[in-house]
């Protein structure tokens, strides 16, 4: 479906038509409709009702804005759901009417849809992250060779590769993965406890009641009735605010990259796609702002969640009411990042050549580290880093390579040789372990393959 202007940048449409009203009508009729069958399969409602009851859990019999004036009477949507399905069962047979909704309560549907609703966003957010994986291995492999500037702090430190970076994303992106999809099947589960969480309205029944609503609906069912126990759906929160965290880094790096003076890297163009409307030569970073804006929103949300987790006694006033929207939110944001990081990633361009060029431009002057312990062996760090110290002023002051600087100090020339000096800058003689580093992560993702 069309996403709503307002959250064009904060949803897809997959997600956006997962969380839409009649979405949410439906998994609310689903879970009426589920129970209905359960109940007469038990002999414990008539089985002409529950045939009424499925008959007419339509989602397009209902008037939506009307369910949605009288949920802000009735303080859940469960109430004028139940309402509204009794009043159309009633149309249709007088005697089905009374055992619709029979022993549950109004969270129980709410709750239910929600878990439902869950459940088909998840791998719409499994298919982008899987994408992300793909597309990060295999820069991670193109770039093992790749130099660039390492930088801390934002400025100039020794080189890694663009391959070693690649695959630091992956890793995060992989690991948040994982915790995302655990979350999720732990968090899946039927919500089904009458009033008090005792299903006593159901007598004996109530248990395989609820094991065959939750077989019913493709759900697991939990040891009990969670009404004021939202940990796992706390847990799930949490994973994604991590998660969209990580993704967040990848595009904070990668518009870093994009920036003109740096020109290492750049999003997929197209038509319509990270322009100006007054400066035609632009490239924006416009998924990576689409990201960044969902990692921006997303702590507070996580932090609203986290907040209504303490609930009073058997039903909240106010804390329960407030999740709904918090957790949709949540989840479309992390949708809209991971389609934007997927779609960056699998179009990303690397220019190798400017990353030469801006390590070049720093005159060699990124690699002091290597300078100050090859003097510290026969000088000690602190006089080592002195000497360091000062040709680096005066290399950036005379706009001279560092090595020539180094060269022309006697303190220097007396403890490392010319031809040592003249390789200081050569950044592959530099990188230490970042291929091992590449490798061991690459491995984490694949722990069947044989890498050397």
């Amino acid at each position: 479906m069309p996403v709503r202007l307002i959250d064009s940048l904060a949803t897809t449409e997959p997600l956006a038509e997962v969380f839409s009203d009649w979405s949410v009508l439906q998994a609310m009729l689903e879970f009426e409709v589920a129970l209905a069958r359960v109940e007469a399969r038990l002999k414990i409602i008539p089985q002409a009702a529950a045939e009424v009851i499925a008959t007419v859990a339509v989602p397009a019999a209902f008037d939506i804005a009307a369910l949605s004036r009288d949920t802000l009477r009735a303080g859940t949507p469960g109430i004028p759901l139940a309402k509204a399905l009794t009043e159309r069962v009633h149309a249709k047979d007088a005697t089905a009417a009374g055992f619709v909704h029979w022993g549950a309560t109004s969270q129980d549907v709410a709750d239910t849809a929600l878990i439902l609703l869950l459940k088909r966003a998840q791998p719409l957010l499994a298919s982008d992250l899987a994408r992300i994986e793909q597309a990060l291995d295999r820069l991670a492999e193109q770039h093992q060779d790749t130099i660039m500037l390492g930088r801390t702090l934002l400025q100039g430190a020794p080189p890694v590769t663009f391959g070693l970076k690649a695959a630091g994303w992956l890793a995060a992106v992989h690991r948040g993965s994982s915790r995302l999809r655990q979350s999720f099947e732990e968090a899946l589960i039927v919500q089904f406890g009458g009033a008090s969480g005792t299903l006593a309205a159901l007598g004996a029944q109530g248990l395989a009641v609820a094991r065959g609503l939750a077989d019913e609906l493709g759900l697991a069912c939990p040891d009990a009735p969670w009404h004021t126990h939202r940990d796992r759906l706390a847990n799930l929160v949490c994973a994604c605010g991590v998660l969209i965290g990580t993704l967040g880094k990848m595009a904070r790096d990668i518009s870093l990259l994009m920036q003109s003076e740096v020109g290492e890297a750049a999003e997929p163009g197209g038509e319509g796609r990270g322009g100006s409307s007054t400066m035609p030569h632009k490239r924006n970073p416009v998924g990576c702002a689409v990201t960044l804006a969902a990692a921006n929103r997303v702590p507070g949300l996580v932090s609203t969640y986290l907040s209504a987790m303490v609930q009073e006694h058997e039903r909240a006033v106010g804390a329960w009411q407030s999740e709904f929207p918090t957790i949709a939110a949540v989840i479309q944001a992390t949708g809209v990042a991971a389609a934007s990081m997927a779609e960056i990633t699998e179009g990303l361009s690397v220019n190798s050549a400017q990353m030469r060029r801006n390590i070049d431009a720093t005159l060699g002057t990124i690699f002091t580290e290597k300078a100050m312990f090859l003097l510290a062996q026969s000088l000690g760090r602190d006089t080592a880093h002195k000497l360091v110290e000062e040709a680096t002023r005066q290399a950036v002051a005379q706009k001279q390579p560092l090595a020539k600087v180094l060269g022309e100090m006697a303190e220097v020339t007396r403890h490392i040789d010319q031809a040592t000096l003249n390789k200081l800058d050569v950044a592959e003689d530099y990188l230490g372990s970042a291929d091992s580093f590449r490798i061991q992560q690459l491995r984490s993702n694949h722990p069947t393959d044989k890498k050397d």
